[in-house]
């Protein structure tokens, strides 16, 4: 079974059938960034996470919540694979409608 049957579809596809102007061109680059600042958060957040977990192992005198600590361990390795992940699948989205923008310059350009 693909994974991809797994996962639901957050988005839509879409196919750009009109020419492109310099706002939609602006509006792409906005967007990538979003795109980057998203991952950048993830890690930022996966960061905090460890170093709470490694603080809650470290405590002696608490053994009662060690598996809070580990718990943050393992959820900084779930929320930097979360992150990658949807950093990539929207990366991949953005460099097809990239491509088809520039097909529809190319051929625009030798009618």
């Amino acid at each position: 079974m693909k994974i991809n049957k797994l996962i639901p579809n957050l988005g839509t596809e879409f196919k750009n059938r009109e020419h492109i102007i310099l706002r939609d061109f602006l509006a792409l680059e906005r967007t990538k960034l979003a795109n980057e600042r998203t991952l950048l958060s993830y890690i930022r957040a996966s960061l905090y996470l460890l170093l709470g977990g490694i603080a809650l192992l470290k405590l002696e005198d608490f053994q009662q919540i060690k598996f809070l600590g580990y718990t943050s361990l393992t959820l900084t390795v779930v929320l930097l694979i979360v992150g990658i992940y949807r950093y990539n699948k929207l990366n991949v989205k953005l460099l097809d409608f990239y491509d088809d923008i520039e097909q529809q310059s190319i051929n625009e350009g030798s009618k």
